[in-house]
C-alpha cells in the first residue's frame, strides 16, 4: 500500500531523525525549535554513544515528551551507520499509516526547523519524492562558515553532480524529507558511505531509481557550539566512493544497449 501523498503541514505523520555525538549543548534548543514547528511531529534522537552525556540528555526529554524517542547507537560508527541503523529503526517500530515521511536533519543548529515547512509543502505541492534542503539554489546561503569549508562544499557538490550525472544542485546537504517507501526501497541494499559521501549516496540511489527529487532553498548556520565532525578521512572517501559509482555507472550506461539486443 503506497503511502499518504503528501505530509500534513503540522507534521503529522512525520519522524525526523537527528544523530548526536557530542552534542548536549544544541539538543535541547533544537529539539524545542522542531516541535514548535512541527508540533505533531515525532522526533527520533540518535546518539552515537556521545562521552559528553548527550544520550542520557536524550532519554531526560523522552522520558518528559512522548513525542520525542531515543536511539542508543553503540559503538561510534560514524555519520552513515547511525542513519542507516535509525532508518531500519523506524520501518520496524512504526506503521506506514503511523510514519509516512521520515526528515533527516543536523543536531547542531545548522538546519533551522523553521524551514521544515517549507520541505513538507514541496512534497505536497510538488509530488516529491525526495525534498533536499538547499544552500546552492536561488535563496539559499550559507552563513558564518569560512571561506575554506564553503570552498571545500562547492567543489564537492560541483564534482559530484558531474560525475554522477545528478540534477541537483545540493547533492551534499543532509536536511532532507524522504517518503517512507522510498526510503526502505533506496536502503534496501548495503548502505557503507559515510559523513556527506552518504548524503551524495542516497541522492544518487533516488535519482537513479526514477524518484522525484525537489529542492527548496535552507539557510545553513555554522554551528554555534561543540566542534564539527568534518574531516580529511571524510573527504578522502568521498572522493574515492564518488569516482567509484561514477566509473561503474557509466559502464553500466554502455553496457546497457549490447544486452537488449
Amino acid at each position: 500500500m503506497r503511502e499518504p501523498a503528501a505530509p500534513a503541514p503540522d507534521g503529522s505523520g512525520v519522524l525526523v531523525v537527528v544523530p548526536t555525538y557530542d552534542e548536549r549543548e544544541n539538543l535541547p534548543g533544537l529539539v524545542e525549535r522542531v516541535l514548535a514547528t512541527v508540533p505533531a511531529a515525532r522526533l527520533l534522537v540518535v546518539d552515537d554513544g556521545s562521552p559528553d552525556g548527550t544520550g542520557e540528555l536524550a532519554d531526560a526529554m523522552a522520558a518528559r515528551d512522548d513525542r520525542v524517542a531515543v536511539l542508543h547507537h553503540h559503538p561510534k560508527r560514524g555519520l552513515g551507520a547511525a542513519y542507516v541503523d535509525a532508518f531500519a529503526h523506524v520501518m520496524a517500530t512504526h506503521g506506514a499509516h503511523d510514519v509516512g515521511w521520515v526528515v533527516q536533519m543536523d543536531a547542531d543548529g545548522s538546519h533551522a526547523p523553521e524551514d521544515l515547512p517549507a520541505l513538507l509543502a514541496a512534497a505536497r505541492t510538488e509530488g516529491a519524492d525526495l525534498v533536499l534542503g538547499s544552500r546552492y539554489v536561488p535563496g539559499g546561503r550559507v552563513v558564518n562558515w569560512p571561506w575554506y569549508r564553503d570552498a571545500l562544499s562547492r567543489s564537492a557538490n560541483v564534482y559530484s553532480r558531474h560525475a554522477l550525472r545528478l540534477p541537483v544542485r545540493d547533492v551534499t546537504g543532509g536536511f532532507r524529507l524522504f517518503r517512507r517507501e522510498v526510503l526502505a526501497a533506496v536502503t534496501a541494499a548495503p548502505v557503507s558511505s559515510q559523513g556527506y559521501c552518504f548524503q551524495v549516496d542516497l541522492a544518487f540511489r533516488v535519482q537513479r531509481a526514477g524518484y522525484t527529487v525537489r529542492e527548496v532553498p535552507i539557510v545553513f548556520t555554522e554551528r554555534c557550539a561543540g566542534a564539527s565532525k568534518m574531516s580529511g578521512a571524510v573527504v578522502r572517501e568521498a572522493l574515492w566512493r564518488i569516482t567509484a559509482w561514477a566509473v561503474r555507472d557509466r559502464l553500466r550506461t554502455r553496457e546497457r544497449p549490447a544486452t537488449t539486443r
